[in-house]
C-alpha cells in the first residue's frame, strides 16, 4: 500500500479508524476518473493502491491541477483520510474502506503514453516489447509481485541458513576456464595480453577449496553463466542457491534441503510439504518413466510386458525381440474414449522421437479389443489386464524398440497424454529425489567417457573396484531434486581423495600435463588435508517460477535475456571501440553482418 513521508508510519496500515489523519502519498497514477467535479485518482506504488479525491470544494488549485493528470504521471499530494460513502468501499484493495481527501499536489514528472497497458492485471503485448521497456513491465502487478516474493524467497533462504551455522561467502566472478559441460562466457585481460577469464558457470571448485580451507558449512546466492542455446526455462546468467558442507553424508544434505523447502513452501504459500520426499534410484526411473525427472503427478508407468510378448503370435514383437529392443507399454485412464483418429495422432506424436508407431488395445466391457488382439489368446489377455493393472474404459499403449528410443517417446507421450486429457493435478506437489545416477556415460561423437554430473563427484565406495574393469557401471553418490517434472537442482559427495580426482580426469581423458593445466591447483589442495565433503545448488529462477507459476524463467528475473541471449532495452551484446580492441589486444577484423 502507499506509504507516507513518515518513515515511522505506512499508509497500508491505516483503516477506518484513522480516519482524520494527515498524510503525505507519493506514487504513479494508476487510473483516472473524472465523476462530473470529482476526480479520482487510484495512486500505485510497490505497496499497492489508494484513492485519492481531488474535490473542488475543499481545494480549487488542486482540483485544477489534478485535471491535467495522465497515466503514470508520478505526483506527491497531501491531504485528510476519510471513511469511503455507504456502499463505496472496495474489498479488493487494503485500504478500500478510506480514501483521501487531497488539498496539495505536486506532479514530480510527466509520462508520455505507455506501449502497453501499465493498470491491467494481464495484458497481451509481444515479450519483445515489454523486454524493451522492462521498466514499465516492472511497475505491472503481476511482475512486481513474482520480485517481491523472489525477494522474500531469497531472505527465507538466507535466515534458514544462517540460523544452521552455514558462512555466506562471495566467490569470484573473474575465474579460470575450466572444462563444466557448457560453453564459458571468456573475458579477455588487459594485463595479460592474449589471457582470458572466464566467468563462473557455478562455484563448484571455489567452494570445495573453502571446504578444504575449513570454512565447514558454506553457502551463496551465487550469480552463475553459462553461453548455451536457450529455452523458456533457460538464461545466459542465472542464480543459483550454492551449498557445501564438510564432514557430511548423502542423508545430512537431503534432511537439510527438505527442511529448506518446507520452510519456503509454508511461508510463501502457506502449504504443509509432506516429507520425506520420495526417492528413485536413477536406474528406476529410467525403468519407470524413461526420464530422470519424471512427473509423479499421473500414473502410466511403463511396464515390462516382454515375457507376454513372447507367448503371443504378433511378428511385430517377436521381431523386435530377436533384435534386442525392449517392449514396454502403459496404461492410459479412461483412455478407450480416444477415437482410432486420435490414436493415430498420438502414433505421429511419437515418431519426432525415432517410434516408428504405436500398437494400441482398448479395455472395454467385453475385454481387450483391437486388430493386433487376435495376436494374444485369452491367457495372454487377461495377463496383459492384471500386469498393466488396466481397468474397464482403459487404453493400454505398446512401444517397440531400441531401450533409448522407447524411453524417450513414451516419457514424452505419457506425459503429453496427460495434458491432452486433463490428468494432472495444478496443485499437487511431487518432490521426488533421483540417486545412484551412473558416474559416467559415453560421448555419442568421440565415444569417450564423459561425467554425467561434473568430474568432481565422488563415486559410491562399493562401485570404486568398477573404475578398472567397468567404469560405465559405477554409480556415482549423487542426487537430484525433481518436483513435478522440473530439475530443481542437484548434487554429490565430493572426491577428496588426489589420487582418486587425478584417476578420474585419467578416466576423462586428460593427460597428465592437462590434469596440472586446467586443475592442478585443486589436485595439490587435495594433498593438504581435505575434509570429506559434499553439496547440492539450485536453480533459484527455477525455484520461483514454481513458487509465483510463472509461465517463463523471464518472468522472475528482474531484466531477462532473449532465447538469442540479447538484452533489448540495453540493446546489447553492442560492438566495442577500436580502441577497447586495442588495449585488449584483439585484432580488429571487418564486422560482417549477420543476416
Amino acid at each position: 500500500m502507499l506509504k507516507t513521508t513518515y518513515r515511522t508510519h505506512h499508509l497500508k496500515e491505516l483503516t477506518k479508524k484513522d480516519a482524520g489523519k494527515q498524510v503525505t502519498l507519493c506514487g504513479w497514477v494508476n487510473r483516472r476518473r473524472d465523476h462530473g467535479g470529482l476526480i479520482f485518482i487510484d495512486l500505485r506504488d510497490r505497496f499497492g493502491i489508494t484513492q485519492i479525491v481531488f474535490d473542488p470544494t475543499i481545494d480549487q488549485n488542486a482540483h485544477q491541477e489534478a485535471d491535467r493528470l495522465r497515466s503514470e504521471w508520478v505526483i506527491s499530494v497531501s491531504g485528510k483520510v476519510r471513511n469511503r460513502a455507504e456502499g463505496m468501499t472496495n474489498p479488493n484493495l487494503f485500504t478500500g474502506e478510506i480514501e483521501v481527501e487531497i488539498t496539495s499536489l505536486t506532479v514530480e514528472s510527466t509520462c508520455p503514453t505507455p506501449p502497453f497497458s501499465i493498470a491491467d492485471e494481464k495484458i497481451d503485448v509481444q515479450e519483445e516489447l515489454r523486454g524493451k521497456y522492462r521498466y514499465l513491465d516492472i511497475r505491472r502487478k503481476e511482475i512486481k509481485d513474482i520480485l517481491l516474493m523472489r525477494s522474500k524467497a531469497t531472505n527465507i533462504i538466507r535466515s534458514y541458513l544462517t540460523d544452521l551455522e552455514f558462512a555466506e561467502v562471495e566467490t569470484p566472478i573473474l575465474t579460470k576456464s575450466t572444462p563444466e559441460g557448457a560453453r564459458d562466457y571468456v573475458v579477455p585481460s588487459r594485463v595479460h595480453p592474449h589471457h582470458f577469464y572466464a566467468l563462473p558457470q557455478s562455484p563448484q571448485i571455489y567452494k570445495q577449496l573453502l571446504m578444504i580451507s575449513g570454512m565447514d558449512r558454506y553457502f551463496q546466492i551465487a550469480r552463475c553463466f553459462r553461453d548455451e542455446d536457450l529455452r523458456a526455462d533457460r538464461q545466459p546468467e542465472f542464480t543459483q542457491v550454492d551449498i557445501e558442507m564438510s564432514f557430511n553424508s548423502q542423508e545430512d544434505i537431503i534432511s537439510m534441503t527438505e527442511g529448506l523447502y518446507k520452510k519456503l513452501w509454508k511461508e510463501c504459500k502457506g502449504i504443509d510439504l509432506n516429507q520425506p520426499f520420495d526417492r528413485y534410484s536413477h536406474n528406476d526411473c529410467m525403468e519407470k518413466y524413461g526420464t530422470d525427472r519424471p512427473d509423479l503427478r499421473f500414473g502410466m508407468e511403463f511396464i515390462n510386458v516382454e515375457e507376454i510378448a513372447k507367448r503371443s503370435s504378433f511378428s511385430i514383437f517377436h521381431s523386435a525381440l530377436e533384435q534386442q529392443h525392449i517392449i514396454r507399454a502403459i496404461c492410459v485412464p479412461n483412455g478407450s474414449k480416444l477415437s482410432r483418429r486420435e490414436i493415430d495422432e498420438l502414433t505421429t506424436f511419437t515418431r519426432q522421437f525415432g517410434l516408428a508407431g504405436l500398437a494400441w488395445m482398448k479395455h472395454s466391457d467385453e475385454g481387450l479389443t483391437s486388430n493386433i488382439v487376435k495376436f494374444f489368446d485369452e491367457s495372454c489377455q487377461e495377463d496383459l489386464i492384471s500386469t498393466c493393472d488396466s481397468k474397464t474404459g482403459d487404453l493400454i499403449l505398446f512401444a517397440a524398440a531400441k531401450k533409448d528410443v522407447v524411453q524417450q517417446a513414451l516419457d514424452h507421450l505419457r506425459r503429453h497424454i496427460a495434458d491432452k486429457m486433463n490428468l494432472i493435478d495444478k496443485d499437487e506437489l511431487q518432490f521426488l529425489w533421483v540417486t545412484d545416477f551412473p558416474l559416467f556415460e559415453l560421448d555419442k561423437d568421440t565415444k569417450q567417457l564423459t561425467s554425467v554430473h561434473h568430474p568432481f563427484t565422488s563415486p559410491l565406495k562399493e562401485d570404486i573396484p568398477l573404475l578398472d574393469s567397468d567404469p560405465l557401471k559405477v554409480r556415482s553418490n549423487a542426487y537430484d531434486l525433481v518436483l513435478n517434472g522440473a530439475e530443481l537442482g542437484g548434487g554429490s559427495i565430493r572426491i577428496h581423495s588426489s589420487d582418486l580426482q587425478k584417476k578420474i580426469f585419467g578416466l576423462l581423458n586428460l593427460s597428465e600435463e592437462e590434469i596440472e593445466e586446467k586443475f592442478g591447483f585443486l589436485t595439490k589442495a587435495l594433498t593438504y588435508g581435505a575434509p570429506p565433503h559434499g553439496g547440492i545448488a539450485f536453480g533459484l529462477d527455477r525455484i520461483m517460477m514454481l513458487l509465483t507459476n510463472a509461465a517463463s524463467i523471464k518472468d522472475v528475473i528482474a531484466f531477462p535475456k532473449t532465447q538469442k541471449a540479447a538484452d533489448l532495452m540495453m540493446d546489447c551484446p553492442s560492438i566495442v571501440s577500436n580502441k577497447q580492441l586495442e588495449e585488449l589486444f584483439i585484432e580488429k577484423r571487418k564486422l560482417l553482418a549477420i543476416k
